[in-house]
């Protein structure tokens, strides 16, 4: 009976972080006539909901690009740079931006993170611990 419940409430929680669409607007905030030295940069895949897109890091600007990105709504959305797919150590970034579009977030209170230990970039459904998707950075 035990099995069943836990079995049950893990279905439910998983559940109710999904959506079947958002009609919220994008926000482009790429600049394109600005000529970006990336980093660090690497491609989203989808872990517990479709999430895809590109993220960079350009050292430079202390940026973190999403491009192309795309993701499910949940409740408590946030995105993580960290050790791990796991989430075990990670730096928050902060609430996510958008679930499509282009978004760029600033990393200067984080630019003396070592990007080749914190390399992953997670979608982090914070109320239940659910990685969504997420991106492994490789150095360019």
């Amino acid at each position: 009976m035990k099995t069943y419940f836990l079995l049950f409430f893990s279905l439910v929680a998983l559940m109710s972080c999904s959506s079947d669409n958002d009609d919220s607007p994008s926000m482009d905030t790429s600049g394109d006539d600005v000529m970006e030295i990336v980093a660090y940069s690497g491609n989203f895949v989808s872990v517990v909901h479709p999430t895809e897109g590109t993220a960079e890091i350009n050292k430079e600007e202390a940026t973190l690009t999403l491009s192309n990105f795309k993701s499910d709504e949940g409740p408590s959305l946030e995105l993580y740079l960290s050790t791990d797919a796991s989430a075990t150590k990670y730096v928050s970034l902060g609430a996510l931006q958008g679930l499509d579009g282009n978004y760029t977030y600033d990393l200067s209170a984080n630019i003396d993170l070592d990007f080749s230990e914190y390399n992953h970039v997670i979608v982090w459904c914070v109320p239940f611990g659910v990685n969504f998707g997420n991106a492994v950075l490789e150095m360019n």
